[in-house]
């Protein structure tokens, strides 16, 4: 499968990527995954080069993240199995709004250059479990502030609605168990699946 999974901060991204991960480990399937579009990359970087990457100017920061946009289109293609955490339309979301606010982008083009059988998923979840998550929970760098959590929703909402990615659904992770997300995650993309993808469904179970 190639997924690419978008959502605001603390609905369940990361949580379903890594369970996907560790689900197709079990039964022999490895896939390639990134999640790590948010600034600054926490998934690979160290605390020195972390802050480094929060101090890049507005215009660095607008040209790395394209570049690694255009990078991973060409991973989508040489990876049968890959799991994408944000990726483009997690850009058009929150970069105008937190690393370069006075440059123009559009995520649009790169669609046409996907996979056919790129998946896309949103995840989202009620605005009052998003903001009880962010408490429970905070990140070492947290993006999205309680009182932006309903305006970052309807973005990408938007930004899910306007994609040109055909196989496509959305999960709202408000009541659900990491294991239940997962879960419904597997039901829910089977319409979605590929004859290839659907042998290997059924072949590892």
């Amino acid at each position: 499968m190639r997924i690419i999974a978008i959502g605001c901060e603390y609905s369940g991204v990361s949580t379903l990527i890594e369970h996907l991960d560790a689900w197709g480990k079990e039964r022999g399937i490895h896939h390639h995954l990134d999640d790590h579009f948010t600034i600054p990359d926490a998934y690979h970087l160290d605390q020195a080069e972390q802050r480094a990457m929060l101090e890049m100017l507005p215009a660095i920061k607008e040209r790395f993240q394209r570049f690694q946009i255009v990078y991973h289109v060409r991973l989508l293609h040489r990876y049968e199995h890959i799991l994408l955490g944000g990726f483009h339309l997690e850009e058009a979301v929150y970069g105008p709004r937190y690393y370069y606010p006075d440059i123009a982008i559009e995520v649009r083009e790169y669609e046409p250059e996907l996979p056919a059988d790129t998946i896309l998923v949103h995840l989202h979840a009620r605005p009052e479990v998003i903001r009880a998550r962010m408490a429970a929970h905070p990140h070492p760098h947290q993006l999205v502030q309680p009182a932006e959590v309903e305006p970052i929703l309807r973005r990408f909402a938007e930004e899910y609605r306007h994609s040109w990615i055909r196989r496509r659904f959305e999960i709202d992770t408000s009541d659900l168990s990491p294991a239940q997300l997962l879960e419904v995650f597997l039901q829910r993309s089977i319409p979605h699946l590929t004859p290839a993808d659907a042998a290997t469904r059924m072949l590892t179970g």
